[in-house]
Protein backbone atom coordinates (compact mmCIF):
# COMPACT_ATOMS: atom_id res chain seq x y z
CA UNK A 1 0.00 0.00 0.00
CA UNK A 2 1.45 3.37 -1.38
CA UNK A 3 1.50 5.70 1.92
CA UNK A 4 -0.53 8.93 0.71
CA UNK A 5 1.99 12.26 -0.28
CA UNK A 6 2.50 14.87 2.83
CA UNK A 7 0.30 17.37 2.97
CA UNK A 8 0.46 21.24 4.02
CA UNK A 9 -1.83 20.08 6.58
CA UNK A 10 0.16 17.82 8.29
CA UNK A 11 3.60 20.65 7.82
CA UNK A 12 1.33 22.85 9.49
CA UNK A 13 1.06 20.65 12.29
CA UNK A 14 4.80 20.33 12.62
CA UNK A 15 5.36 23.48 12.30
CA UNK A 16 3.00 24.70 15.28
CA UNK A 17 4.39 21.82 17.26
CA UNK A 18 7.86 23.06 16.99
CA UNK A 19 6.54 26.26 18.40
CA UNK A 20 4.89 25.59 21.31
CA UNK A 21 6.71 21.94 22.19
CA UNK A 22 3.06 21.71 23.56
CA UNK A 23 0.50 19.34 21.63
CA UNK A 24 -2.69 20.78 23.26
CA UNK A 25 -1.44 24.22 22.51
CA UNK A 26 -0.47 23.40 18.62
CA UNK A 27 -3.67 21.99 17.88
CA UNK A 28 -4.97 25.42 19.14
CA UNK A 29 -3.20 27.04 17.06
CA UNK A 30 -4.30 24.79 14.13
CA UNK A 31 -8.09 24.82 15.15
CA UNK A 32 -8.37 21.42 15.49
CA UNK A 33 -8.69 19.13 18.02
CA UNK A 34 -5.10 17.49 19.71
CA UNK A 35 -6.56 13.81 18.54
CA UNK A 36 -6.37 14.92 15.04
CA UNK A 37 -3.01 17.21 15.25
CA UNK A 38 -1.50 13.44 16.69
CA UNK A 39 -2.90 11.66 14.09
CA UNK A 40 -1.50 14.17 11.50
CA UNK A 41 1.72 13.72 12.62
CA UNK A 42 1.98 10.25 13.03
CA UNK A 43 0.57 10.16 9.42
CA UNK A 44 3.56 12.52 8.95
CA UNK A 45 6.19 10.21 10.63
CA UNK A 46 4.89 6.89 8.66
CA UNK A 47 5.11 8.53 5.07
CA UNK A 48 9.00 10.38 5.68
CA UNK A 49 9.98 6.77 7.86
CA UNK A 50 11.38 8.71 10.66
CA UNK A 51 10.42 9.52 14.54
CA UNK A 52 10.07 13.86 14.45
CA UNK A 53 9.58 14.05 17.88
CA UNK A 54 9.92 12.26 20.89
CA UNK A 55 6.74 12.23 23.43
CA UNK A 56 6.25 11.38 26.95
CA UNK A 57 3.81 12.10 29.67
CA UNK A 58 5.92 15.21 30.96
CA UNK A 59 7.43 17.15 27.46
CA UNK A 60 7.67 16.76 24.07
CA UNK A 61 10.78 17.48 21.94
CA UNK A 62 11.63 17.62 18.70
CA UNK A 63 14.51 15.25 17.04
CA UNK A 64 17.13 16.56 15.58
CA UNK A 65 15.72 15.89 11.99
CA UNK A 66 12.54 16.62 13.10
CA UNK A 67 13.58 20.56 14.09
CA UNK A 68 15.28 20.47 10.55
CA UNK A 69 12.08 19.27 8.50
CA UNK A 70 9.87 21.96 10.59
CA UNK A 71 12.38 24.76 9.55
CA UNK A 72 11.94 23.71 5.95
CA UNK A 73 7.59 23.52 6.75
CA UNK A 74 7.58 27.17 8.10
CA UNK A 75 9.42 28.41 4.27
CA UNK A 76 7.32 25.87 2.70
CA UNK A 77 4.00 27.44 4.17
CA UNK A 78 4.91 30.85 4.08
CA UNK A 79 5.42 30.73 0.49
CA UNK A 80 2.16 28.99 0.05
CA UNK A 81 0.77 31.37 2.14
CA UNK A 82 2.51 33.88 -0.28
CA UNK A 83 1.25 32.17 -3.35
CA UNK A 84 -2.47 32.25 -1.87
CA UNK A 85 -1.79 36.35 -1.14
CA UNK A 86 -0.43 36.88 -4.84
CA UNK A 87 -3.78 34.94 -6.44
CA UNK A 88 -6.03 37.15 -3.95
CA UNK A 89 -4.10 40.46 -4.98
CA UNK A 90 -4.76 40.26 -8.37
CA UNK A 91 -8.46 40.93 -7.31
CA UNK A 92 -8.32 43.21 -4.24
CA UNK A 93 -5.09 43.53 -2.45
CA UNK A 94 -6.89 45.72 0.16
CA UNK A 95 -9.34 43.44 0.85
CA UNK A 96 -8.96 40.32 3.74
CA UNK A 97 -6.97 39.92 6.89
CA UNK A 98 -4.22 42.20 7.53
CA UNK A 99 -1.89 40.98 10.44
CA UNK A 100 0.16 44.12 11.91
CA UNK A 101 2.38 44.12 14.48
CA UNK A 102 3.86 46.91 16.54
CA UNK A 103 6.39 47.92 18.53
CA UNK A 104 4.27 48.98 22.42
CA UNK A 105 6.01 52.26 22.74
CA UNK A 106 4.49 52.90 19.01
CA UNK A 107 1.27 51.13 18.37
CA UNK A 108 -0.96 51.75 21.26
CA UNK A 109 -0.19 55.95 20.58
CA UNK A 110 -0.09 55.63 16.70
CA UNK A 111 -2.63 52.98 15.56
CA UNK A 112 -6.02 54.32 17.62
CA UNK A 113 -5.89 57.86 16.21
CA UNK A 114 -4.96 56.35 12.69
CA UNK A 115 -8.57 53.59 12.63
CA UNK A 116 -10.86 56.13 11.77
CA UNK A 117 -8.65 56.52 8.22
CA UNK A 118 -7.70 53.63 7.72
CA UNK A 119 -11.24 52.03 7.83
CA UNK A 120 -12.04 54.83 5.74
CA UNK A 121 -9.35 53.83 3.11
CA UNK A 122 -9.18 50.51 3.55
CA UNK A 123 -13.43 49.17 4.26
CA UNK A 124 -12.76 46.16 3.67
CA UNK A 125 -9.78 45.47 6.02
CA UNK A 126 -9.72 43.88 8.82
CA UNK A 127 -6.56 44.74 10.78
CA UNK A 128 -5.23 42.71 13.54
CA UNK A 129 -2.92 44.44 16.18
CA UNK A 130 -0.05 42.20 17.64
CA UNK A 131 2.16 43.92 20.63
CA UNK A 132 5.79 42.87 20.80
CA UNK A 133 9.14 43.41 20.80
CA UNK A 134 11.23 44.64 17.61
CA UNK A 135 12.80 41.05 17.34
CA UNK A 136 9.62 39.02 17.70
CA UNK A 137 8.36 40.85 15.44
CA UNK A 138 10.84 41.08 12.47
CA UNK A 139 10.85 36.46 13.10
CA UNK A 140 7.16 36.89 13.34
CA UNK A 141 7.43 38.82 9.77
CA UNK A 142 9.69 36.61 8.22
CA UNK A 143 8.11 33.26 9.50
CA UNK A 144 4.40 34.47 7.78
CA UNK A 145 2.84 34.87 11.22
CA UNK A 146 2.84 38.58 10.43
CA UNK A 147 1.90 40.45 7.22
CA UNK A 148 3.20 44.13 8.19
CA UNK A 149 5.84 45.67 11.36
CA UNK A 150 6.14 48.56 13.03
CA UNK A 151 9.25 48.99 14.29
CA UNK A 152 11.51 51.88 15.50
CA UNK A 153 15.54 52.58 14.61
CA UNK A 154 18.17 52.67 14.90
CA UNK A 155 17.82 48.71 14.79
CA UNK A 156 19.79 46.42 12.52
CA UNK A 157 17.12 44.94 10.19
CA UNK A 158 17.92 42.52 6.82
CA UNK A 159 15.12 40.75 4.62
CA UNK A 160 12.94 43.05 5.04
CA UNK A 161 11.32 46.15 2.88
CA UNK A 162 11.01 49.46 4.84
CA UNK A 163 9.08 52.50 4.29
CA UNK A 164 10.34 55.27 6.23
CA UNK A 165 7.78 57.14 8.07
CA UNK A 166 8.67 60.07 10.92
CA UNK A 167 10.80 60.17 13.46
CA UNK A 168 10.31 60.69 16.65
CA UNK A 169 12.23 62.45 19.56
CA UNK A 170 12.02 62.64 22.93
CA UNK A 171 11.35 64.87 26.09
CA UNK A 172 13.03 64.40 29.36
CA UNK A 173 10.39 63.99 31.93
CA UNK A 174 10.88 65.42 35.54
CA UNK A 175 9.32 65.35 38.73
CA UNK A 176 7.37 68.92 38.52
CA UNK A 177 9.13 70.22 41.38
CA UNK A 178 12.55 69.21 40.07
CA UNK A 179 14.52 72.26 39.99
CA UNK A 180 17.88 70.69 38.50
CA UNK A 181 16.99 71.09 34.95
CA UNK A 182 15.89 74.57 35.36
CA UNK A 183 12.55 74.23 33.25
CA UNK A 184 14.30 75.04 29.92
CA UNK A 185 15.25 72.62 27.02
CA UNK A 186 18.22 70.19 28.21
CA UNK A 187 21.57 69.59 26.63
CA UNK A 188 23.37 66.47 26.34
CA UNK A 189 26.23 67.43 28.62
CA UNK A 190 23.34 68.38 31.57
CA UNK A 191 22.59 64.74 31.74
CA UNK A 192 26.35 63.90 31.85
CA UNK A 193 26.13 61.23 34.06
CA UNK A 194 22.37 61.32 35.01
CA UNK A 195 20.49 58.12 36.20
CA UNK A 196 17.34 57.79 34.07
CA UNK A 197 14.25 55.03 35.01
CA UNK A 198 13.54 53.31 31.71
CA UNK A 199 12.01 50.28 29.99
CA UNK A 200 13.10 46.83 31.23
CA UNK A 201 15.94 45.50 28.62
CA UNK A 202 14.58 44.31 25.87
CA UNK A 203 12.60 47.47 25.03
CA UNK A 204 14.32 49.14 22.01
CA UNK A 205 13.38 52.24 23.88
CA UNK A 206 15.81 51.65 26.11
CA UNK A 207 18.29 51.37 24.32
CA UNK A 208 17.24 54.14 21.88
CA UNK A 209 17.09 56.57 25.32
CA UNK A 210 20.61 55.63 26.01
CA UNK A 211 21.74 56.38 23.00
CA UNK A 212 19.93 59.92 22.81
CA UNK A 213 23.35 61.70 23.68
CA UNK A 214 25.94 59.18 21.91
CA UNK A 215 28.60 61.83 23.13
CA UNK A 216 27.50 61.67 26.52
CA UNK A 217 27.49 59.00 29.35
CA UNK A 218 23.73 58.46 30.50
CA UNK A 219 23.06 55.63 32.61
CA UNK A 220 20.19 53.74 33.38
CA UNK A 221 19.17 53.43 36.93
CA UNK A 222 19.62 49.60 38.01
CA UNK A 223 17.33 49.87 40.61
CA UNK A 224 14.23 49.94 38.59
CA UNK A 225 12.93 49.34 35.16
CA UNK A 226 9.56 48.80 33.90
CA UNK A 227 7.37 46.72 31.37
CA UNK A 228 5.17 49.83 30.05
CA UNK A 229 5.38 53.97 29.44
CA UNK A 230 2.62 54.02 31.73
CA UNK A 231 4.40 52.74 34.89
CA UNK A 232 7.54 54.80 34.32
CA UNK A 233 4.86 57.92 33.91
CA UNK A 234 3.50 57.19 37.67
CA UNK A 235 7.23 56.20 38.82
CA UNK A 236 7.99 59.76 38.12
CA UNK A 237 4.88 61.86 38.74
CA UNK A 238 5.51 60.46 42.58
CA UNK A 239 9.12 61.95 42.61
CA UNK A 240 11.27 58.60 42.57
CA UNK A 241 13.04 60.02 39.39
CA UNK A 242 13.01 61.05 35.86
CA UNK A 243 13.10 59.41 32.66
CA UNK A 244 13.37 59.96 28.71
CA UNK A 245 9.84 59.99 27.44
CA UNK A 246 9.22 59.77 23.36
CA UNK A 247 7.32 62.62 21.61
CA UNK A 248 4.61 60.32 19.87
CA UNK A 249 3.43 59.12 23.30
CA UNK A 250 3.28 62.72 24.52
CA UNK A 251 1.49 63.98 21.92
CA UNK A 252 -1.35 61.00 22.37
CA UNK A 253 -2.06 62.61 25.77
CA UNK A 254 -0.64 60.10 28.02
CA UNK A 255 0.38 62.46 30.70
CA UNK A 256 -3.19 63.68 30.97
CA UNK A 257 -3.71 63.69 34.65
CA UNK A 258 -0.54 63.35 36.00
CA UNK A 259 2.02 65.69 37.52
CA UNK A 260 5.06 65.57 35.28
CA UNK A 261 7.07 68.44 34.18
CA UNK A 262 8.74 68.26 30.78
CA UNK A 263 11.70 69.52 29.13
CA UNK A 264 12.94 69.51 25.51
CA UNK A 265 16.05 67.55 24.54
CA UNK A 266 18.55 69.92 22.33
CA UNK A 267 20.24 68.14 20.13
CA UNK A 268 18.91 64.48 20.75
CA UNK A 269 19.50 61.91 18.15
CA UNK A 270 15.26 60.64 17.55
CA UNK A 271 14.16 57.00 16.63
CA UNK A 272 13.15 56.52 13.38
CA UNK A 273 9.61 54.79 13.01
CA UNK A 274 10.07 52.51 9.99
CA UNK A 275 6.90 50.02 8.46
CA UNK A 276 8.03 46.80 7.05
CA UNK A 277 7.26 43.84 4.84
CA UNK A 278 8.38 40.80 3.12
CA UNK A 279 10.43 41.57 -0.28
CA UNK A 280 7.92 40.75 -3.24
CA UNK A 281 4.38 40.73 -1.08
CA UNK A 282 1.91 41.33 -3.72
CA UNK A 283 0.55 43.93 -1.11
CA UNK A 284 3.71 46.38 -1.29
CA UNK A 285 1.21 49.40 -2.64
CA UNK A 286 -1.52 48.58 0.44
CA UNK A 287 1.12 48.94 3.03
CA UNK A 288 2.59 51.98 1.18
CA UNK A 289 -0.69 53.61 1.29
CA UNK A 290 -1.31 52.46 5.00
CA UNK A 291 1.90 54.20 5.83
CA UNK A 292 1.40 57.23 4.36
CA UNK A 293 -2.11 57.42 6.55
CA UNK A 294 0.04 56.93 9.22
CA UNK A 295 2.60 59.84 8.63
CA UNK A 296 -0.51 61.93 8.09
CA UNK A 297 -1.83 60.49 11.41
CA UNK A 298 1.41 61.18 13.29
CA UNK A 299 1.51 64.90 11.52
CA UNK A 300 -2.30 65.80 12.56
CA UNK A 301 -0.89 64.74 16.26
CA UNK A 302 1.46 67.44 15.90
CA UNK A 303 -1.17 70.36 14.91
CA UNK A 304 -3.16 69.45 17.38
CA UNK A 305 -0.85 70.29 19.75
CA UNK A 306 0.13 73.67 17.76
Amino acid sequence: MINPQITLRQLRFLAALAETLNFSRAAELCHVTQPTLSAGLRELEERLGVQLAERNTRSVILTPLGAEIAGRARALLLAAGDIEALAAAQGRPDQGDLRLGAIPTIGPYLIPRALPALRGAFPELRLFLREELTEQLVEGLLSGRLDLILFAQPFDIAGIETMHLFDDGYHLATPPDLSGYGGGAVSGEALEGARLMLLERGHCLQRHALKAFPDYEIEQDESFSATSLSTLISMVSEGLGITLLPDLAILSGVLAGQEVGLAPLEGACPRRVMLGWRPGTPRAEVFARLGGILQRTRAAMQQDIA
